[in-house]
């Protein structure tokens, strides 16, 4: 395919008012200040391959669509910024996957590969699957490796080229080589927070009425501890009403340190290694660097001020080690895609089915405090800080959801999907995002194989229609 170019006419958002001034022209610069503009010069960007499908984010929903996609015959090709698949799963040290039990397909496939590589958790954590997250790692890479997937890391997409159809036909990548064009015939939005189909142009929410969002947490590995020694700290199938968390953020406290989350938990790995998730930060948004920034030191500072805090009781703490803080904060917030149907609260109240379901949810409204204030009055306030009072039944996520209004040819999955507020807290967790992943992944080779839009393909085309 011939080079094309692909030009933007400024790097700078600041605002309009400032000089622009042409890199493309010598001169002295220095006195460029807050408020101007850099005009980049003109350039050629190459198109270095043409795919079938190209999926943009390799967390669970990301891993499963690309899987899928090779798996039903199209090139496929997975961009990740990281250095590992897996997105929170890895990279966030999210081990523990929620809303799994009732998913066939390939979450059965991965948890089975799980347990006999040896790294599932020997404790019971009930409806929940526990793992080890450096043989999730590798076990990710041989699932699409085999599937004929090809794999891109450490590379963000930072551009979409649409046709005059509105239709995406291009993505565009910054990395180590440079910044690169890719063509595909159709896409996945993969990335959590929608950053592909924010950049194709489409409408997007975020946040409650209020546009407030849920705080992000930064999770950690930690060991040192036993679980027959502080079983009753523990977050496991034995923990009745989840009193294991007022008794850690009791010791928590009585060691000097107040946590951002006043229910923390312990989640075990191994009898000897735990998930910790103690942490909120509040009223940063996952789609600002600078947020990210600011609430990743903030984070990562309080988590090791309460692992001193635990250690300093001594006993069966005294060995307490912070192993691992992740390498990506967890964001539970992120943009909402406008897509051909918005999953809503009411969905979930009413327990909708769908003909054209590709994921049945039997997670519950999950809604962390929005600010400091309120997750100290939602302590006082039991069995309604989470579920908002929403009582939900188990709900279909329609394939409609995952196909985007406003651009031809690109789908989402995992928690970028369309939806609501209080639907979003309930089908973001990662067990949904596989199964919302297969669909996307199968759906779109089946589209780019027979020249169609993803809204064009049935699921019964698919084989993907729920019993």
């Amino acid at each position: 395919m011939k080079r094309r170019n692909f030009i933007k006419s400024s790097i700078a958002t600041s605002a309009l008012t400032g000089s622009v001034l042409s890199l493309a022209q010598a001169g002295d610069f220095s006195g460029i200040k807050k408020g101007d503009h850099l005009k980049e010069a003109a350039r050629d960007i190459p198109v270095i391959d043409e795919y079938d499908v190209i999926v943009a984010g390799a967390g669970p929903a990301g891993i499963a669509a690309a899987i899928e996609s090779g798996r039903n015959g199209a090139k496929t090709l997975l961009i990740e910024v990281h250095g590992c698949l897996g997105g929170v799963w890895t990279t966030g040290l999210l081990s523990w996957v929620l809303d799994q039990q009732n998913k066939d397909g390939l979450m059965r496939e991965i948890t089975g590969r799980l347990v006999k590589m040896d790294a599932k958790c020997p404790i019971d954590t009930g409806g929940n699957f526990a793992f080890d997250v450096e043989k999730m790692k590798v076990l990710l890479e041989e699932l699409n490796l085999d599937a004929g997937v090809d794999i891109l890391f450490h590379t963000r997409v930072v551009e979409a080229i649409k046709d005059a159809n509105q239709r995406l036909t291009h993505l565009v990548t910054e990395s180590k080589s440079g910044r690169e064009a890719w063509a595909g015939k159709i896409f996945i939005d993969t990335s959590g927070d929608g950053d592909l189909a924010a950049r194709a142009g489409c409408g997007f929410d975020y946040g409650d009425a209020n546009g407030n969002g849920q705080p992000m947490s930064l999770l950690a590995l930690v060991s040192g501890i036993q679980f027959e020694e502080i079983k009753p700290f523990v977050r496991y199938a034995g923990d009745q009403g989840q009193q294991s968390k007022k008794r850690l953020v009791e010791k928590i406290v009585s060691g000097g340190v107040i946590p951002s989350y006043l229910k923390p938990g312990l989640y075990p790995i191994s009898e000897n290694l735990y998930m910790m998730m103690a942490n909120h930060e509040y009223e940063y948004k996952g789609t600002n660097t600078r947020d990210l920034t600011r609430a990743t030191l903030n984070a990562r500072k309080e988590l090791h001020q309460i692992i001193n805090a635990l250690k300093m009781h001594g006993d069966e703490w005294k060995d307490i080690r912070l192993v691992a803080t992740a390498e990506q904060i967890g964001v539970r917030e992120g943009r909402r895609i406008h897509g051909l149907y918005t999953v809503s609260k009411e969905d979930l109240i009413q327990g909708a089915r769908f003909e054209d379901a590709v994921c049945r949810v039997t997670f519950g409204v999950d809604v962390h405090s929005t600010t400091r204030k309120n997750e100290e009055v939602n302590t006082t306030k039991e069995g309604r800080s989470y579920s908002q009072g929403v009582k939900s039944k188990d709900y279909d996520i329609p394939l409609r959801s995952l196909i985007a209004k406003d651009v031809g040819g690109l789908l989402m999955a995992g928690r970028c999907i369309s939806g609501d507020f209080i639907a979003h807290s309930s089908y973001r967790v990662t067990g949904n995002a596989v199964a919302m992943g297969e669909a996307a992944g199968r759906v779109s080779a089946i589209a780019s194989k027979k020249n169609k839009l993803p809204q064009e393909v049935t699921l019964q085309e698919a084989g993907l229609a729920m019993k």
